[in-house]
Parts: C-alpha cells; structure tokens; sequence
C-alpha cells in the first residue's frame, strides 16, 4: 500500500466517500473507515495481509 494514499485498508473507500481514521502502526500510516473500526477492535485477525502483524495483534 501506498503511504500517501487515503483508503481504507479494508475496503478500499477514499476520504470523499467515506470518513476515514488514521492508523500509524509499526512506522507506517494506515487508514480504515469507521465500519471497520470494529474489525481492527473486535477480531483483528481478518485484518491479515491488509495490515502487516495483524495476525499478532489480540481482540479487545
């Protein structure tokens, strides 16, 4: 993924079509839209390959 670019990591929207939250993990600049947010938090395993070391993180 590009770090410039505005989408979200899951489902590709852009800044124009949805609001996005910025995500800085491992040194790199992440954006995910808010119905995703309950991914990242509930079961961020199904972030793995969109986000590197997803598979390590831990549901809260």
């Amino acid at each position: 993924m590009e770090e410039n670019s505005k989408v979200c990591l899951v489902c590709k929207q852009d800044e124009m079509q949805a609001p996005l939250v910025a995500v800085d993990f491992k040194g790199y600049h992440y954006w995910i839209c808010p119905q995703h947010i309950p991914v990242m938090i509930h079961d961020p395993s199904k972030l793995e390959g969109l986000l590197p070391g997803a598979e390590n993180l831990q549901a809260g």
